[in-house]
């Protein structure tokens, strides 16, 4: 798997990202894919040719294994890191789909036109919806892989001796042994109380956003005169691409005798 090309990838969100997820970013590729790609991959990597059990009978071991690991934990912990960082790719898509728009919108108008974003990447109006619902998707993903892993193992530790009972082919009760377990259970406390800390950020980022949002509104209640300047320029700059429309013949304007008479068009950001 090239995780370079993932990083790359997502290094494009730190831009449109607040401080909780930049250091959600740093802990993700830091403490999670550095130590998967050069350490966890070692240590999972002999799981299955050094699961040793106690029986001769054919098929016996790679049953008894199957019927403790149903999934590894190494290619679990890659699905996790895979599907924890892809909401993020939202947050992207969104940008480029703003970016797009007022693009043609320049061309379409010209530059003399209002823009219809001051900002293309800053969070508000539907892209503060996206980056909201791609931080609860990442808050899912995070609780859905740590219920996994501690439901199929029975919690996060790992056993030194694995009972294989009532398992075709397998006679009768099989002891089996698992390679390195103490060193496997490390690297899996690791792993969990890195997913953990990404929760707490996740869920902080998500408080921060949600308090700027209301803190923002209660600070246009609060002043109204402000309000009212803003919607007047926002009113003025219409007016003047809308007259610039009617100057180049792209708009046409109804005598007065017809009604209703044309109005200025209403840009509303997305």
């Amino acid at each position: 798997m090239d995780w370079k090309t993932l990083q790359a990838l997502l290094s494009g969100v730190n831009k449109y990202s607040t401080a909780f997820g930049r250091i959600w970013l740093s802990v993700v590729f830091v403490f999670r894919v550095l130590v998967y790609v050069v350490a966890a991959e070692r240590v999972w990597g002999d799981e299955q040719k050094d699961f040793d059990c106690n029986t001769k009978q054919p098929g016996c071991t790679n049953v008894c294994y199957d019927n403790f690991f149903p999934i590894s934990n190494i290619r679990l912990w890659a699905l996790q890191l895979i599907f924890v960082t892809c909401p993020s790719l939202l947050v992207i898509l969104h940008v480029a789909y703003r970016e797009e728009r007022e693009r043609r919108h320049r061309q379409k108008h010209g530059d003399q036109c209002a823009k219809l974003y001051d900002n293309a990447g800053k969070k508000h109006g539907g892209l503060w919806w996206t980056y909201l619902l791609s931080l609860v998707f990442k808050l899912v993903i995070e609780f859905l892989f740590l219920y996994v892993l501690h439901t199929l193992w029975y919690g996060f530790s790992m056993p030194r001796l694995v009972q294989c009972s009532n398992v075709a082919p397998c006679p009768n009760v099989v002891d089996c042994y698992i390679a390195r377990p103490t060193e496997k259970k490390v690297f899996t406390y690791f792993m969990v109380g890195a997913s953990a800390a990404c929760i707490v950020l996740t869920i902080s980022e998500i408080c921060y956003l949600i308090f700027h949002r209301v803190l923002k509104g209660v600070r246009k209640n609060r002043s109204p005169g402000s309000h009212n300047a803003r919607s007047s320029a926002s009113r003025a700059s219409t007016c003047r691409c809308h007259h610039k429309l009617v100057e180049t013949g792209q708009l046409v304007v109804p005598s007065s005798d017809d009604q209703p008479q044309a109005s200025a068009p209403t840009l509303t950001p997305i």
